[in-house]
Formats: C-alpha cells, structure tokens, sequence
C-alpha cells in the first residue's frame, strides 16, 4: 500500500519507518528534512491512506489552511483536547473527514522503541470496523494491532493520561516514593475513567492497551516529555524554561488546560487534573500534594 505520513518529528519518523516494512511510505512536514522517501504535501495528500502527526493544539489551524478531503483514508496519530475549545480531535476533523473514513490511533508507543522495532501492541479506532481492520494490517511483524470502535474512549484516554503523567513527574520529582507513584497512577486511571464514560466512552477501554497501558508507560519514565514537565514543575522551572529545554511539544500541557475549562463549564470533579493545573499557573507542588492528600476522592 502507499502511505503518507504528515508531520516528520519523533512520532512521524518512528511510524514512517514501522509503516515501511509492509508499505511504500512518503512523509512530509513543515521543513524539508533528509528523510528517505520525504515529499511534498501536495504528494502526500495524493495517497489512499493518510497518517496524521500534527500536535493536537495545532490540528485545526493546519487542517483549515492545508487540508482537501479527496476520499483518502486517515488515521490519526495525535492525542489531546484543544486547550481554546475544550474540543476533542474526532470534533475537529469531523468538519474535513467523514466518520467513515478516520480512525484515532492508541496505546502503548514511545516512539524511540518503536523505530528500534522493539515490540509494543496498539489500538485501531473507528466507528468503521473495516476501516480499522485496513489500518490494523498495515503495521509491521513488531506492532500487534487491535481493534475498537470506541473512539472517544481512545481519545480520552491519549490525551488524559499525559496529565496524569505530568503528575506523576511532579510526584518523581518530590522523591515522594513508589507507594505515591503507585497511588497516583491507580486514582489517575479512575479519573480519566470517571471523565470518559460521562462522555459515553466504555469502562472497558480504560483498563485496555488505549488507557491503563499507555497511562503505565507514559506516567513512569523520563522518556516521556509529559513526566518531564512534572519533574521541572517539581524543582520550580518556569513553563517556558521547561518547554525551551525539551524542545518538542508536551501535549499533556494543553490538555490539562482543556480539562481544566470542561470541569469548570460542567461542574466535573477531576482532583489530579485540578491540581496539575494549577501548579502549571504557579501553585507550589508540596501544597497540592497536601490538597490532593486531603480531598475525598
């Protein structure tokens, strides 16, 4: 099959090359980078399928100035909820792409193990089975690909389990121990679980590869730049230093601003997601250490 993979940072790049050892695969970005097979847009927008890495605060300004629906096949390969919309990306794109022919890919995927093909197993989303089955056969001997049709499941739960990963930074980086960790990561799985049924998301998503399995990996390693933001808001960097150090886009960021308006607008108790919040605007990391440790859920 020919594929083209739009955006060519870490993720692009990883899944461009797991892509090639079934496939013919072109990917493009902003800037012309030295990478076999790189292309134009206009070329890539050319292909049957289409792989989508464009971070999620930026998806619906590049869809609006780039973006021609010709039937292509899309799956989308980023995760977070629109910091000035509250949207969800399957909102977004629902305006350019029909449902028929999208899918939202999740779980487990550090994109430095991905393109050393270690292996790892993700989720297909769609409301179109067939369409996922298509996508699912395209990765490589490395990757198990399964099927859902809970999109917003999977969706809710890319994007969440990066702020529960800044949390769980925050907790590395205050040496409060692996029973704290622990703890975290169990009451951040009920959170976004919690948030994502009352969207209509089923339970059972939440303890599969697209929830708990991307939550685990995500909120435990310094290979995550969302649990490095927490490790900088821990020993008291500002946001901009912390971005400027990685360099790259930590979408756990963005989401949680997100949240933090959606809870506000409808009145969601989401303690973690509350409290990382508020340590990104300043609050002091031990006091919502206290706040956390004294509310009732």
């Amino acid at each position: 099959m020919s594929i083209g993979i739009v955006g060519a940072g870490k993720w692009g790049s990883a899944l461009a090359f797991a892509l090639s050892e079934k496939n013919t695969v072109f990917i493009t970005s902003r800037t012309p980078r030295d990478l076999e097979n790189f292309v134009s847009l206009d070329k890539v927008l050319e292909c049957e399928y289409i792989v989508i890495t464009v971070p999620a605060q930026e998806i619906a300004s590049w869809l609006e100035k780039n973006f021609v629906f010709t039937n292509q096949k899309i799956l989308v390969a980023s995760k977070g909820i629109e910091a000035k919309s509250g949207a969800f990306l399957n909102e977004i794109y629902e305006k350019y792409v029909p449902n028929e022919n999208i899918a939202f890919l999740s779980g487990p995927s550090f994109a430095s193990e991905v393109i050393k093909s270690l292996p790892t197993a993700l989720v297909v989303n769609s409301y179109n089975q067939a369409l996922s089955k298509e996508f699912a056969n395209l990765f490589p001997s490395f990757i198990k690909a399964y099927t859902s049709t809970d999109v917003i499941g999977a969706e809710i739960s890319g994007a969440y389990k990066n702020v529960i990963a800044i949390a769980a930074g925050i907790c590395a980086g205050l040496e409060l121990g692996k029973n704290a960790a622990a703890s975290l990561i169990a009451r951040g799985l009920v959170e976004m679980q919690r948030f994502g049924v009352s969207y209509g998301a089923k339970e059972e998503s939440f303890i599969g590869l697209s929830g708990a399995g991307d939550l685990f990996l995500t909120a435990s390693s310094t290979m995550s730049r969302n649990f490095r933001v927490g490790l900088g808001l821990a020993s008291g960097e500002s946001q901009e230093d912390i971005l400027h150090a990685l360099g790259e886009v930590a979408e756990g960021i963005g989401t949680t601003y997100a949240l933090h308006d959606i809870s506000q607008k409808h009145a969601l108790y989401l303690p973690i997601a509350t409290e990382v919040y508020l340590v990104l605007e300043g609050k002091n990391p031990q006091e919502s250490l206290k706040d956390l440790l004294a509310n009732e859920g």
